[in-house]
Formats: C-alpha cells, sequence, structure tokens
C-alpha cells in the first residue's frame, strides 16, 4: 500500500512539474508618456481606457476591460489606465472629451474608440474591433 501511495504522489508531483504555465493577463499599468511613446514607436497594441475614480460609468465598464486582457487575441497588448483628472495633457493630445473613453492604439495609430460604452458586447466589440 504504502508503494502504491509513494507511486501516486511520485506521478502527480510530475504531472505539477511538466505541466505547462498558464500566462497572467498583462496588468493595467498606469500612463506614462514616454513609456506609452516608447510602445507606440515600437508598433504595440495599446489599449487605453480614460477613467475616473469617481466615475460610476467608469467602474461599470471595468469588469469588461479586465476580461479583455485575457483575450487571446490581445496576448502582446499593453493595457493602461489614464486618469482623467490628472492627465490633462494627454486628454488634449487625444481630444477625449469625457472620462470612461476606451482607446485602442496600433502603434500610433487610434483604431477604436468606445465613448461610455458599458454594455458588455459592444464594449468588448468596439475594442477588438481596433485590432
Amino acid at each position: 500500500m504504502l508503494k502504491l501511495f509513494k507511486s501516486l504522489v511520485l506521478v502527480l508531483a510530475s504531472l505539477l512539474v511538466t505541466a505547462p504555465a498558464v500566462a497572467a493577463p498583462p496588468a493595467w499599468s498606469q500612463y506614462d508618456a514616454a513609456q506609452f511613446a516608447r510602445a507606440q514607436a515600437a508598433g504595440k497594441v495599446i489599449v487605453v481606457d480614460v477613467h475616473a475614480t469617481w466615475c460610476p460609468t467608469c467602474r461599470a465598464q471595468e469588469p469588461t476591460l479586465d476580461a479583455l486582457r485575457s483575450e487571446p487575441r490581445l496576448r502582446g497588448a499593453i493595457f493602461v489606465k489614464v486618469d482623467f483628472d490628472t492627465q490633462k495633457e494627454f486628454l488634449r493630445q487625444y481630444r477625449i472629451p469625457r472620462q470612461s473613453t476606451v482607446l485602442v492604439f496600433k502603434g500610433t495609430r487610434e483604431t477604436a474608440r468606445s465613448i461610455a460604452e458599458t454594455r458588455p458586447a459592444q464594449l468588448r466589440a468596439a475594442v477588438l474591433s481596433g485590432l
């Protein structure tokens, strides 16, 4: 019986060692102008969430945007939060009229924009349309 138990433990241990690691979805990073410019220059796909902590629409968008980080088509994308209250230069540069705006860039080119969309399917479709 002890021999069977040891064999079982060895088999389970080998499965854990050889099991492929599941990659965690990319984290949101806070907007930094220099990092953003480098990502654009590298031609990266960048998903931008212009948000405000006090905004109920932003809170409603959050679960959908968080789920998109695991979307296979967005593997390798960079996810950036832009604070509506403090990042005024970004807002001017990209003509963003309000919080709860979501942008998608491919390098320096804006490929999608969604403003105040909270319906999950529509918000997801808007982001994915920019790929």
